[in-house]
């Protein structure tokens, strides 16, 4: 699979897995997990906000844990229960975290400030900020300019575009990672007949719409949901593709917006 620099000291493919909605009760959770493995996309992302799902996955990495990149969050605007978070996490994945967030911004002063302390310790790898909601992205982008974070992880789909006004761009000028959370959209993603698609060099609507976002500049990786082992082994796909031109992105495009 592909593979682009989240930061200068780490490279994780341009398709992950993410647990929202579907690992919590997921009976297909080690199957996923070992088929994005096996086509090399081994970053995964969760939160404490997804209910089971970090246990979940931290079971299901079980003795292939070295081979992944595991993202994920502190959520609460306590200091002391990110702490207790952080701890969890610990316990779920081997004493490390690669990839430390702070989740829709909540209390990141008080959330950054050990954070980077857990980094210079060596428990966590990576920090970064998300959010979900374009109102916040003014926020988002002042965070972003402190210097305390290397990444951030924001919704890109054809219909969520917002990022590409401010956010996209102040990524590329500090040199931050991008990871893009609900590449497939927030609802029901439907179907285009593969004929539909000829000329794009993908057998799915999904990766096509994944290999949309992996096209733009700036974008390090996607990160679609799945709890479904052949859902995970056709976005793996799209890790494998050279990628849009403008004019395929385009039709990508009228495909999304065509009833």
């Amino acid at each position: 699979m592909n593979e682009r620099d989240l930061t200068p000291d780490l490279s994780v493919p341009v398709v992950g897995l993410g647990t929202w909605r579907v690992f919590e009760g997921s009976p297909h959770a080690r199957e996923v997990v070992g088929t994005m493995l096996d086509a090399g996309g081994r970053l995964f992302d969760s939160s404490p906000m997804y209910g089971r799902a970090e246990s979940v996955l931290g079971a299901a990495l079980t003795e292939r844990r070295t081979e992944a990149t595991v993202a994920t969050k502190i959520w609460t605007p306590s200091v002391d229960e990110g702490r207790a978070q952080f701890t969890r996490q610990l316990n779920y994945f081997g004493g490390r975290v690669d990839v430390e967030q702070v989740h829709n911004l909540v209390n990141w002063r008080g959330q950054l400030q050990w954070m980077r302390e857990e980094r210079e310790a060596g428990r966590i790898g990576v920090v970064g900020a998300t959010h979900y909601d374009p109102g916040a992205f003014a926020e988002l982008a002042r965070v972003m300019r402190t210097g305390e974070i290397e990444m951030i992880q924001v919704p890109y789909n054809p219909s969520e575009r917002e990022i590409e006004g401010e956010i996209l761009p102040l990524a590329i000028e500090l040199g931050l990672g991008v990871l893009v959370m609900r590449p497939l959209g927030s609802g029901g993603l439907g179907d285009v007949p593969p004929e539909r698609l000829e000329g794009l060099g993908v057998e799915t609507w999904a990766e096509a719409v994944l290999v949309w976002a992996l096209s733009a500049p700036g974008i390090t990786a996607v990160i679609p949901a799945t709890g479904d082992p052949a859902h995970a082994a056709a976005d793996a796909r799209a890790g494998e593709h050279a990628g849009f031109d403008a004019e395929q992105r385009r039709r990508v495009e009228e495909l999304w917006a065509a009833p």
